[in-house]
């Protein structure tokens, strides 16, 4: 058994989302799992002026409901197409086109002396247009919740302080994955050995994967407002 053997098999196994094992995987380091609840992390991020609306919203009456308000139906597909057209936007970047695959005109030529900016800035790009689209959906879908009865009003209600005192947080760490890929780039880059550039395509299918990954993580509260739509 060899050295780096032993050292994977005494790293603790990282359990939760997939976005959270790929870049536990990318970085290549020990991470121990938390030893608090759920509850005593949110606690540490609402200030008192969140938790004071969070109460609001649970205890007091809803507000009055939108106006012109889609029905299921349409915001479903609505957000179908929205993440559709996302996926595309990830798989088909010119930046990630794998060097099999690439074709006259397309895809970006990458060699050794290319430096991590290019794939920066399409990951924040990429950000920003998720982050875009979620947040319109989410609005969207609690107007929809609104109108359905007083129990999904105040679930609309809450969801809509969560996305107000939790997004700040949400931002920090997420704009730190851009960092993460960096780190992982040169590292892939240093191990090459016969310069034969394949590395790069490793990297294309790791930063494709955690752009998929994180698409599913914004997608996690439109997911749920959907569900208790239908449940409604």
């Amino acid at each position: 058994m060899t050295s780096r053997t032993v050292q994977s098999s005494q790293r603790t196994m990282v359990r939760g989302p997939t976005f959270i094992r790929l870049l536990a995987r990318l970085t290549d380091v020990e991470t121990p799992p938390s030893s608090q609840s759920l509850s005593d992390r949110l606690s540490q991020w609402l200030e008192w002026t969140h938790a004071i609306a969070l109460s609001t919203a649970l205890d007091g009456a809803p507000s009055a409901p939108a106006e012109n308000v889609p029905v299921l139906g349409g915001a479903q597909e609505e957000c179908t197409r929205a993440r559709a057209s996302l996926v595309n936007a990830i798989t088909g970047a010119r930046e990630l086109v794998l060097s099999g695959d690439r074709e006259v005109g397309r895809g970006v030529g990458v060699d050794e002396t290319t430096d991590y900016t290019l794939f920066r800035q399409r990951y924040l790009a990429l950000q920003r247009s998720m982050q875009a689209t979620t947040g319109k959906l989410r609005g969207r879908l609690r107007d929809m919740l609104a109108v359905e009865s007083p129990a999904l009003a105040r679930l609309a209600e809450v969801d809509a302080v969560m996305e107000l005192a939790l997004s700040p947080r949400e931002q920090t760490l997420l704009g730190a994955v851009p960092a993460v890929l960096g780190g992982h780039f040169d590292r892939l880059r240093h191990r090459e050995q016969a310069g034969s550039g394949a590395w790069m395509d490793v990297f294309r299918k790791d930063m494709r994967s955690v752009l998929l990954a994180e698409l599913d993580v914004r997608f996690q509260p439109v997911d749920g407002l959907l569900a208790a739509l239908r449940a409604s």
